[in-house]
């Protein structure tokens, strides 16, 4: 029987280790925390009875991945939950603006803007699953849905401005601007379109759903039936130079790049060092976890039944204040993302006291405190909001870091969206999931699709290694 070590036991290297395990491969996987799963953990961060999501909370994307809805993960206790709307992004003075996975409920609200983005979004959100196929995996691959791929590519090469010009209110480009920003990049810059534009269609196919109970949930899952195909999962072992991994036929590591390199040293070929060190890691996030009593008390009251909530004003405020993250420089009124997963999932709250989550954008590495940016974010939405909190809990870019060393400088999304990088990471290679050692492979958010709960890098990253695998043995 073939042997795997898989380092790292985030949702990519769990999914990598259930893909080679019911391909018959004897896994083991390595965990340097005491606790599996990466971005997908939970817990009480404020007060006894509350679940809050360390970091991926809301999962279009999971619930839309191919791979995943291959595992029947619901036998292994991963239920789906969806808030009524899944997204609101308010505005002063103003009406916020509301995506539902209805296209047509979501195009109703949107006014003279509601035909342009039904044609901006219904062949995206109809061929998503095909769409998908293609886009989450390497792109130097021959498309199995070339149509599909010409209709988005023009669209998602353009710059999150200029696809914002297609709307004509102010409401619809905030709605579009909210999303787009999860690209965690300058919206000026080509191909910023394409995170809010995979993202919003994918809201559009599965909703933007939480999982029951926490984003733990997710890991559970895949760790049971990884175990029912007999892999095993060690915690508290850090891996930090190859010496440390025991010997097996395949090794993947679900680490950035920079971690690959000191695990693996001068055994990685020059020409890939140099790409690895040529990796830029996205700008930072700086979180804080509420305790509140009772629910947010949003000036417009459809926010209360959103379980995301956008903050970040007209598109304009937004890229402006993308742009200073990105040059370095804190904004005054940084993007806020808020979420409100007990709408969905009442289960996370207790005795009348809800978890929220919100996290700003800010520099990579910041070194500040952003906790009254925050919280003068969400009061400007919502007024009295700071009089409801019971307890705070706050995580800066550099806990983030420590917490779990994938996210450098607090970088959430394994890498930044911007140039060539947008599309080829962690190089340009046709299987970017090699690193030039003979069977190890790279399976981490750094590589195709990038972020995201999916588990598609590390199912790429397995089918390299299953390949590697059959060439060994004929």
């Amino acid at each position: 029987m073939s042997t795997a070590v898989v380092v790292g036991s985030g949702p990519n290297g769990l999914a990598a280790a259930v893909h080679l395990a019911r391909s018959g491969v004897d896994v083991q996987v390595l965990e340097a925390a005491d606790e599996i799963g990466g971005g997908t953990r939970s817990g009480e961060l404020t007060v006894p009875g509350l679940v809050h999501d360390h970091c991926s909370a809301f999962h279009p994307m999971g619930a839309g991945s191919p791979y995943l809805q291959t595992l029947g993960l619901e036998r292994y206790g991963l239920r789906w939950l969806w808030p009524e709307i899944d997204c609101a992004h308010p505005r002063d003075g103003g009406e916020a603006a509301l995506l539902y996975r209805s296209l047509e409920e979501t195009a109703a609200g949107l006014g003279v803007d509601g035909a342009r983005w039904r044609r901006m979004f219904t062949d995206l959100a109809g061929g998503f699953d095909a769409l998908a196929a293609d886009l989450m995996r390497p792109v130097l691959n021959v498309p199995r849905h070339p149509l599909r791929l010409a209709a988005f590519g023009p669209r998602a090469l353009l710059p999150a401005s200029v696809a914002a010009r297609w709307f004509r209110t102010p409401k619809a480009r905030a709605l579009f601007g909210g999303v787009a920003a999860h690209a965690y990049h300058r919206l000026d810059r080509p191909a910023t379109s394409a995170v809010g534009l995979m993202i919003t269609a994918a809201g559009h196919r599965y909703g933007w759903p939480v999982a029951e109970g926490g984003s733990a949930a997710i890991s559970r899952a895949l760790a049971a039936q990884l175990a029912e195909h007999g892999g095993k999962i060690h915690t508290g072992v850090r891996v930090r130079r190859a010496a440390d991994i025991p010997a097996a036929d395949v090794v993947l590591l679900d680490v950035a790049p920079g971690a690959a390199l000191e695990i693996l040293g001068d055994a990685v070929p020059s020409r890939i060092t140099k790409s690895y060190k040529k990796f830029r890691h996205a700008p930072g996030a700086f979180k804080v976890d509420f305790a509140i009593d009772g629910p947010i008390p949003w000036a417009d009251p459809a926010c209360g039944r959103a379980g995301t909530v956008h903050l970040g004003g007209e598109f304009d405020e937004i890229a402006g204040a993308e742009r200073d993250v990105a040059s370095g420089r804190m904004p005054d009124r940084p993007f806020v993302l808020l979420g409100q997963q007990y709408v969905a999932d009442p289960s996370r709250s207790h005795d009348g006291v809800n978890p929220v989550y919100a996290y700003a954008h800010v520099p990579a590495g910041y070194t500040g405190d952003a906790t009254a940016a925050v919280v003068a974010q969400i009061e400007r939405f919502a007024p009295g909001f700071r009089d409801r909190v019971v307890a705070t809990a706050v995580t800066a870019p550099a806990d983030l870091a420590r917490d779990n060393p994938n996210q450098v400088g607090g970088d959430i999304i394994g890498g930044a969206n911007g140039g060539v990088q947008v599309v080829f990471r962690p190089r340009i290679a046709l299987d970017p999931y090699r690193i030039g050692v003979p069977g190890v492979f790279l399976c981490s958010a750094s590589t195709p699709p990038g972020a995201g709960a999916h588990g598609m890098c590390g199912y790429n990253a397995a089918e390299s290694a299953l390949r590697h695998l059959r060439g060994s043995r004929g």
